[in-house]
C-alpha cells in the first residue's frame, strides 16, 4: 500500500523523521564481504559501497540522526541546505567566494577529475531507487554528498589508498563498522597483492585518528565551510597534512608503482 505524505523532496522539515515504509537493516557480514569483492575488482564501482554499507548498519545510527535532526542547528541545516548536491554544483556561484577558499579548491578538484556531487547521486539512486523523503534521509544524504569534500580537506587522492584513508577519517566522524572494514579490507588486499613497503596501514591508521580528531563535519554549515579560506577551514577541523599517505605515495613512485593504478599493474 502506497503512504500519502504531504511534503516535498526538499520540505524536510515537515517530513516524518522516520517514513513507516523504512524498514531496520539487518547485520549481514557475508553479503558485505561479497559486495567488497565485487568492489576491489573495479574501485570505480560505488554501487558495491552503498551494498556495503546496506550489509553493516550501525546500530545507534537512527538516535544519533535524531537528536541532531531535533536539535535548533539541525532545523536551521535542513532549511538552509535542505539538498547539498544543488549547492555543490553550482560552481559558478561558489567561484564568486574568495580566492584560495575551500570553495575553490572543491571546483578545482572536482572538475579536474571530471566528478559532480549529482553523479555520485545518480550513482546512489541505481542502488536505491525509491525515495522515502523522511528526515533521516536527509541526515543520511549529507554525509554522502561531502564525501567529495573529504578528499579536499584532508589531501588524500582519489587513488585506492587515497579512498581508503578517506573511509578510515569518515569512520572517525561517524564510526560505521562499514567504514572501517572496507578502509582497511582495502588495504590488506593491497599489501597483499602489491609487492610494496609503503606505509598502507599506517596511511589508514592517521587517517582514522585525524577523523577522530575533527568536529563532525556533516553537523556543521557546509556553505560557511566553503566560504572559508582552505588552511583556516582545516585549522579549524583540526586536519593536519596526512603525512604517512605522502610517505606511501613516496614509496610507491621509488618502487616503480603508479599509486593511482597499482592494483592494475598488479594483475
Amino acid at each position: 500500500m502506497k503512504i500519502e505524505h504531504d511534503f516535498t523532496p526538499y520540505d524536510y522539515g515537515n517530513a516524518p523523521f522516520w517514513h513507516p515504509e523504512r524498514k531496520e537493516l539487518r547485520f549481514r557480514p557475508l553479503k558485505a564481504l561479497h559486495h567488497f569483492r565485487e568492489l576491489i575488482k573495479d574501485k570505480e564501482d560505488t554501487e558495491q559501497v552503498f551494498h556495503i554499507f546496506e550489509a553493516l548498519p550501525r546500530r545507534d545510527y537512527r538516535e544519533e540522526a535524531k537528536a541532531f535532526v531535533e536539535s535548533d542547528k539541525g532545523q536551521q541545516l535542513m532549511d538552509s541546505e535542505a539538498y547539498l548536491p544543488d549547492l555543490l554544483d553550482d560552481h559558478e556561484r561558489l567561484r564568486t567566494f574568495p580566492e584560495g577558499s575551500l570553495a575553490h579548491a572543491y571546483c578545482d578538484f572536482m572538475e579536474k577529475e571530471g566528478l559532480s556531487a549529482a553523479g555520485l547521486v545518480e550513482e546512489y539512486d541505481r542502488f536505491e531507487k525509491r525515495k522515502l523523503g523522511d528526515q533521516i534521509e536527509w541526515y543520511s544524504n549529507r554525509q554522502r554528498d561531502t564525501h567529495d569534500l573529504l578528499h579536499v580537506l584532508t589531501g588524500y587522492g582519489r587513488d585506492a589508498l587515497g579512498e581508503q584513508c578517506v573511509l578510515a577519517f569518515t569512520y572517525g566522524q561517524s564510526p560505521a563498522f562499514a567504514h572501517l572494514f572496507i578502509a582497511y579490507a582495502g588495504a590488506y588486499n593491497m599489501k597483499k597483492t602489491v609487492k610494496t613497503d609503503a606505509p598502507v596501514f599506517k596511511a589508514v591508521n592517521q587517517a582514522r585518528r585525524q577523523g577522530h580528531l575533527c568536529p563532525r563535519i556533516t553537523d556543521g554549515a557546509i556553505m560557511d565551510l566553503l566560504a572559508m579560506p582552505l588552511e583556516e577551514a582545516r585549522e579549524k577541523l583540526n586536519i593536519t597534512p596526512p603525512t604517512q599517505y605522502h610517505e606511501a605515495h613516496h614509496r610507491f613512485h621509488a618502487e616503480g608503482i603508479d599509486p593511482y593504478d597499482l592494483l592494475a599493474e598488479a594483475a
